[in-house]
C-alpha cells in the first residue's frame, strides 16, 4: 500500500481545523502590526514636521515639496501624498500625548484635558519628541488609518472618539460601518434603554447587558411608510437583516421568527427571537407600533418565563426582553418594570431620523405646501402651481412662456 493510500486518521479533521485557527490568528497579529507599524509611522512624520515648523519656522509650501520628492525617490511606497501628509500633521497634532490613550487612563478623558506641550517648547526643554515606536502600546495603533481619518474628522469631542475606537475594535467595524454608526451617533444611544436590570440581574452582568441594548434604534434602512402594520415592520427587518443585525449590535445570532411555542393547548408566536453569543441568554423582542402600553410589560414576562423553562439550557444566563415601540413614555415605563419580575428593557425605534430643529423650521409644511398648491390652482388654472419657497426665503416668480419665433412662414404676407 503507498503512503498516499494511507488510511487517514479519524481526528484529522481536528488537526486540519486547529492548523487553519493558527494561520488564521498568524494572518491576523501580523495585518494588525502591519497597520500599527504603519500608523505609529505617520505619527512619526507628523512630530518631525510639527517640530520643524515651530523650530525652524518651516512654512506651508514644504509639505508639497516634500510630497514631490518622497514620490519621486521612493515611487515604489505609497500613502505621501501632500493630502496624507497634511493628515500626518494633523494626527499628531491630535495625538501629541499617545498616552493619554492608554486603557488606564481612558475614563479620565470625559473630564478636563490637559493639554499636550507643543512641539517646539519640548525642544527648548531639551526633550525630543519620542517615536512612536518607543512609547507605551496605546489604543490609537490599533485603529486602521483611513478609520484614523474619518474619526478625525467626523468627531471632534475626543472621549466620543475613544468609544468609537474600543468599539471599531471590539466589533472590528469597516470604514463604511464606522461611518455609519457616527452618522446614526450611536455613542449618545447605547445603554440608554429603559430596564430593570440592575433590580434583577447581579452587578457584572446588569450593566453588560444594559450596555448591550441601545435607546433609540434607528432603522432608517427601511421603507415603511404610515399606515403600516407590526407584521409589515417584521418582515421588512428580517428583509434587511444584515442592517437589522449591525444596528442590534455584536452578538446577536438570528433563532427565528414568530417563534412558535405551546403552553398547556394553547399556541404562542413570538415576534423575534436571538440568541446573544457573549452575554451567553436568548433575547425575546417584541414589536410594537405605537404608544407603549403597561400591558406589553406582562406578554413578555410570560414569554420569557416560557423561553427560560422551554428553551433555555443550563450553562445559560437568565433570558432577556426587549420591547420595541414607536413612542415611550419614561415614568409610565419605568413604573411598569418595577413589578416585574424578568428582565425586560423599553426602547424607542425611529424610522427616519428627525431634521435638525433649524432644518426643520426653514422648511414649509405639509400645511402650507397644500394652501400654496390650492391658491396657484385657483389664481392660474393653466399654469402649473410653483412651489413655497422654505421659510425666511421669497418664492421665485414662474418664468414667463417662451415666445414663439417667427418663420418667414408665418409672417404676414
Amino acid at each position: 500500500m503507498s503512503k498516499t493510500n494511507l488510511p487517514i486518521p479519524a481526528d484529522f479533521p481536528i488537526l486540519l481545523k486547529e492548523i487553519k485557527n493558527r494561520i488564521q490568528q498568524a494572518q491576523t497579529r501580523a495585518m494588525l502590526a502591519v497597520n500599527a507599524e504603519l500608523v505609529q509611522l505617520y505619527w512619526d512624520i507628523g512630530s518631525i514636521i510639527a517640530a520643524r515648523q515651530q523650530q525652524e519656522g518651516w512654512g506651508a509650501a514644504v509639505i508639497p515639496r516634500l510630497s514631490r520628492e518622497l514620490v519621486n525617490e521612493l515611487p515604489e511606497v505609497k500613502g505621501f501624498s501632500e493630502r496624507n501628509i497634511k493628515r500626518m500633521l494633523a494626527f499628531y497634532r491630535e495625538y501629541a500625548n499617545p498616552t493619554d490613550f492608554l486603557p488606564q487612563h481612558a475614563a479620565k478623558l470625559s473630564g478636563p484635558q490637559k493639554v499636550p506641550q507643543p512641539a517646539a517648547q519640548l525642544e527648548k526643554a531639551g526633550k525630543v519628541p519620542q517615536l512612536a515606536a518607543q512609547l507605551p502600546d496605546s489604543i490609537l495603533w490599533s485603529i486602521p488609518w483611513f478609520h484614523q481619518i474619518v474619526l478625525m474628522e467626523k468627531v471632534k469631542d475626543r472621549a466620543t472618539r475613544l468609544w468609537y475606537m474600543q468599539q471599531t475594535l471590539t466589533n472590528g467595524w469597516s470604514r463604511n460601518v464606522l461611518l455609519l454608526m457616527i452618522k446614526s451617533e450611536a455613542h449618545a444611544r447605547q445603554g440608554q434603554a429603559i430596564t430593570n436590570f440592575e433590580r434583577l440581574l447581579p452587578p457584572p452582568q446588569s450593566d453588560l447587558v444594559q450596555q448591550t441594548l441601545k435607546d433609540p434604534y434607528i432603522f432608517d434602512f427601511l421603507t415603511l411608510q404610515e399606515p403600516f402594520h407590526e407584521r409589515e415592520l417584521e418582515t421588512n427587518l428580517l428583509h434587511q437583516l444584515e442592517r437589522f443585525l449591525l444596528e442590534l449590535g455584536q452578538g446577536f445570532a438570528f433563532v427565528g421568527r414568530q417563534y412558535y411555542l405551546k403552553v398547556g393547548d394553547r399556541e404562542f408566536y413570538i415576534d423575534l427571537l436571538f440568541y446573544h453569543l457573549k452575554l451567553r441568554c436568548f433575547v425575546v423582542i417584541d414589536l410594537k407600533k405605537g404608544e407603549f402600553k403597561p400591558e406589553y410589560a406582562g406578554k413578555m414576562n410570560f414569554y420569557l418565563s416560557v423561553v427560560d423553562d422551554q428553551l433555555r439550557h443550563a450553562a445559560d444566563a437568565p433570558s432577556i426582553g426587549l420591547i420595541l415601540c414607536q413612542d415611550r413614555n419614561h415614568i409610565v415605563a419605568e413604573y411598569t418594570l418595577r413589578g416585574v419580575d424578568k428582565p425586560i428593557g423599553i426602547s424607542e425605534y425611529e424610522l427616519t431620523r428627525a431634521l435638525p430643529p433649524n432644518l426643520k423650521s426653514a422648511l414649509p409644511t405639509v400645511e402650507e405646501i397644500e394652501a400654496e398648491l390650492a391658491d396657484s390652482a385657483s389664481a392660474h388654472p393653466s399654469e402649473p402651481p410653483a412651489l413655497p419657497a422654505p421659510k425666511g426665503r421669497k418664492a421665485a416668480k414662474p418664468s414667463k412662456p417662451a415666445k414663439k419665433k417667427q418663420t418667414k412662414k408665418d409672417r404676414p404676407q
